[in-house]
């Protein structure tokens, strides 16, 4: 019965595979720091309502174990032939807390100067959502070694592609 829990457990621990692939398009495409940890603690939401025919996936990676500090990105899913295209279109970084920002009409996101996401009001408040839904699901360790290890069927793209 022991054997049957501990291979229970593992099975649990294994991160999804669209966030192994949203985080190696990330990676890949220079918007995760360089690994300092075996690890990146992170979360996902997606969202199939905000944007009529399209389906965002926000990835969360967190800066500390408390879930107060991190890396947002939205990232949207399409399909391509064979390949599922994974378009990062927006990042920003945040801070958690529990004053009320009266410039956003929220409490408990507020985005770092300099670090803030693209768009308007709107698109933020989409995003500070997002966080606060990721907040209250368990944190997913994503091991960094895996960043490496793209499904073939993957195709990564970003905003910043079209500046080159």
């Amino acid at each position: 019965m022991a054997i049957c829990l501990n291979i229970s457990a593992h099975a649990q621990q294994q991160p999804p595979r669209v966030l192994l692939d949203a985080a190696h398009c990330l990676a890949i495409k220079g918007f995760l720091p360089a690994a300092k940890t075996a690890t990146l603690s992170a979360g996902y939401f997606i969202d199939s309502k905000s944007y009529p025919g399209d389906r965002v996936m926000y990835v969360v990676v967190y800066k500390d174990g408390q879930r107060s500090h991190g890396m947002v990105f939205s990232v949207f899913l399409t399909n391509k032939s064979t390949q599922q295209v994974f378009d990062i279109q927006n990042n920003g970084e945040f801070v958690r807390s529990s004053k009320y920002s009266a410039a956003f009409k929220r409490e408990g996101v507020d985005f770092v100067v300099g670090g803030d996401p693209l768009g308007g009001v709107w698109t933020q408040e989409h995003i500070a959502m997002a966080i606060k839904k990721i907040g209250l699901q368990p944190i997913v360790e994503v091991p960094a070694k895996d960043l490496s290890n793209p499904s073939i069927s993957v195709q990564c793209e970003s905003y910043a592609d079209m500046k080159k």
